[in-house]
C-alpha cells in the first residue's frame, strides 16, 4: 500500500503540474486587458468538469463496479429469481449510495427496483429492454420513468458463458439535474444541452427542452440551430459557432461525452464589446477542459488499475494463490456483517515437515499447492479457504452448522488421504488433521480460531489423520 500511495501522489503531482501549465499558458496568450475577465470565465467553466465527471461519469463507474459483483451475478443467474433478495440487495445499494437502482431479468422478464417495485418487462409495453438488448454497447444511457423522469444508466450482465443475464441499473431523477443546472446558470449564466447519438435532447439547463411522455426534442428544430446549421447537424458543426438567442449572443461549445456517445453544448452569453476576445477565450479554456478531462480519465483508471493489481497482490498467499490471512479476517468479517452463522475448519497437513527434511522445500512446495487445488476444488463458491501460515489451512462455510462442518471435514480429510501429491519426482501420501469450531452470533476470529486449534492439537494427539470439534460454551 506504500508503493500506491506513493503512485497516487505522483498522479496528483503530475495532474496538478499539468493542469498549472495549461492554466499559464492559456493566460498569458491573452491580452492583459482582458486577463480578469479570462481568469473569470475559466473559473467559471471548472463546474462543468465537475458537473461532467460527478453527475455522469460516477454513476457509470460505480453500475459497472456493481455490475462484476458475484451476489448480483449469483443472483440473476439463478433458475428460481429470489425476489426477497433481490429486494433487499437493491435497497441496501440505494442506501449506500443515494440512488436509485434496478435489475430487469432476462430469465424472468421482470423489472425489480429499488423502492420494492416490479414491472413485468412486456415486448411492445416496455420499450427500452427490447430495443437495448440487441445492441452491440454494453452500457447505455437514457431517459425514462416518464411520470417522474429519471436519466439511466443501463449495464449488461452476463454470466461465465456470456449468456445474457439482463440489465443493471442506476436512475437519477431529471429534477436533480435541473436544480444543479439554475444553480450553475445562476452563478455563470451558462446553458447545457446534452443530446444522444440521434441529436435527441436528453438533458438540458432550460426545462422546456426535456423530453415529456417519451417525447424527445431534437436539437436540429432548434431555431438558433437551423440558422447555425442550415444544411443540417451531419454536415455542420456547433463547435465554436456564434449564435443570436432572442437577440443575445452565445459562442457555442461542443464537447463528446465518449462512454455514452452523448454530446455536450455549452452556450456561453456574450456582449458584442467582448465578442472577439470571448471567442479566442472560450476555444482556450474548451481546450483546456478536454485535456484536463481526458487527463482525469487516464489517471483515474490507472490509479484503479494499480489500486486493483495492488489489493489483490496484499491479500493473496504468493505460493498457492489463496487468500491470505488478511484476506481470510476481511471475508470473516463480512459473513459477519451478513448475519451470517460461521462455522471455521483448521487444517494442518500431517508430518510435513518431514517432507521438506527429506525431498527439499520445492517438493513440499508442490504438496502445498496440491492440497491447496483439492481442498478448494471440493468446497462451494460461497466457502472461503485461505492459507494460514506454513502447512495450515482455515475454512468457512458460511450458514453450515457444527455437525454439518464436521461432515464437511470428515468428507475433506477423506479425500485428502485418498489422494496422491507429487513431489515433482516421486509421489507421496498425504493426510491431514483437522479442528472444527462455529459461532451463531457476531465475535472476534481469534476466538473462533483458539477453539478449532485446540480442537486440531487434539486430533494430532490422537494419532492424526482425524478430525475434532471445539465449540464455543454459550455465554
Amino acid at each position: 500500500m506504500g508503493i500506491f500511495r506513493t503512485l497516487h501522489r505522483s498522479f496528483l503531482i503530475l495532474f496538478a503540474v499539468v493542469v498549472i501549465s495549461i492554466i499559464a499558458l492559456v493566460h498569458f496568450s491573452i491580452s492583459k486587458m482582458v486577463a480578469e475577465q479570462s481568469l473569470a470565465q475559466q473559473k467559471s467553466l471548472s463546474p462543468a468538469l465537475s458537473l461532467v465527471v460527478e453527475q455522469l461519469m460516477q454513476p457509470l463507474h460505480v453500475s459497472e463496479t456493481l455490475g462484476r459483483a458475484k451476489e448480483l451475478q449469483d443472483l440473476m443467474s439463478s433458475q428460481d429469481i429470489d425476489e426477497a433478495a433481490m429486494f433487499a440487495m437493491l435497497k441496501r445499494l440505494e442506501s449506500e449510495f443515494g440512488l436509485s437502482f434496478f435489475v430487469a431479468s432476462e430469465r424472468t422478464r421482470m423489472q425489480y427496483n429499488s423502492d420494492g417495485s416490479k414491472l413485468e418487462l412486456i415486448e411492445g409495453e416496455v420499450s427500452w429492454y427490447f430495443k437495448y438488448k440487441d445492441t452491440p454497447e454494453n452500457a447505455i444511457a437514457d431517459i425514462g420513468k416518464w411520470e417522474n423522469a429519471h436519466f439511466y444508466i443501463d449495464i449488461k450482465i452476463f454470466d461465465e458463458e456470456q449468456q445474457f443475464l439482463g440489465f443493471f441499473g442506476i436512475g437519477k431523477s431529471l429534477a436533480s439535474f435541473i436544480n444543479i443546472f439554475e444553480i450553475y446558470q445562476r452563478e455563470y449564466g451558462y446553458d447545457f444541452i446534452f443530446v444522444d447519438q440521434q441529436k435527441d435532447i436528453t438533458l438540458s439547463s432550460d426545462p422546456s427542452l426535456l423530453a415529456r411522455d417519451s417525447t424527445f426534442q431534437n436539437l436540429a428544430d432548434l431555431d438558433w440551430v437551423k440558422q447555425a446549421a442550415p444544411n443540417g447537424l451531419n454536415s455542420t458543426s456547433l463547435n465554436n459557432t456564434l449564435i443570436s438567442i432572442a437577440e443575445n449572443d452565445f459562442l457555442v461549445a461542443e464537447i463528446g461525452i465518449d462512454p455514452f456517445d452523448w454530446t455536450m453544448y455549452i452556450l456561453t452569453p456574450l456582449s458584442d464589446r467582448q465578442a472577439a476576445v470571448s471567442r479566442t477565450f472560450i476555444i482556450s479554456v474548451v481546450s483546456l477542459l478536454v485535456l484536463v478531462f481526458a487527463l482525469f480519465l487516464l489517471i483515474y483508471n490507472l490509479l484503479y488499475y494499480f489500486k486493483r493489481e495492488m489489493q489483490k497482490n496484499v491479500q493473496t498467499d504468493p505460493l498457492t494463490q489463496l487468500p491470505n490471512r488478511n484476506k481470510v479476517e476481511l471475508r470473516y468479517a463480512e459473513m459477519l456483517d451478513r448475519k451470517h452463522s460461521v462455522s471455521l475448519l483448521l487444517v494442518d497437513i500431517d508430518h510435513f515437515k518431514a517432507v521438506n527434511d527429506t525431498h527439499g522445500h520445492n517438493a513440499g512446495d508442490n504438496v502445498l499447492r496440491q492440497v491447496a487445488n483439492m481442498l478448494q476444488s471440493e468446497l462451494r463458491d460461497e466457502d472461503i479457504i485461505g492459507r494460514w501460515g506454513g502447512e495450515e489451512f482455515v475454512i468457512l462455510l458460511a450458514d453450515t452448522s457444527p455437525e454439518q462442518a464436521f461432515e464437511v471435514a470428515q468428507k475433506l480429510r477423506e479425500r485428502l488421504a485418498s489422494m496422491t501429491a507429487s513431489t515433482g519426482s516421486l509421489s507421496l501420501k498425504v493426510t491431514a488433521s483437522f479442528g472444527v469450531s462455529h459461532t451463531e452470533v457476531e465475535r472476534p476470529l481469534v476466538d473462533i480460531l483458539a477453539r478449532a486449534d485446540d480442537a486440531l492439537y487434539q486430533a494430532k494427539r490422537e494419532g492424526r489423520n482425524m478430525v475434532k470439534m471445539r465449540l464455543i460454551d454459550a455465554a
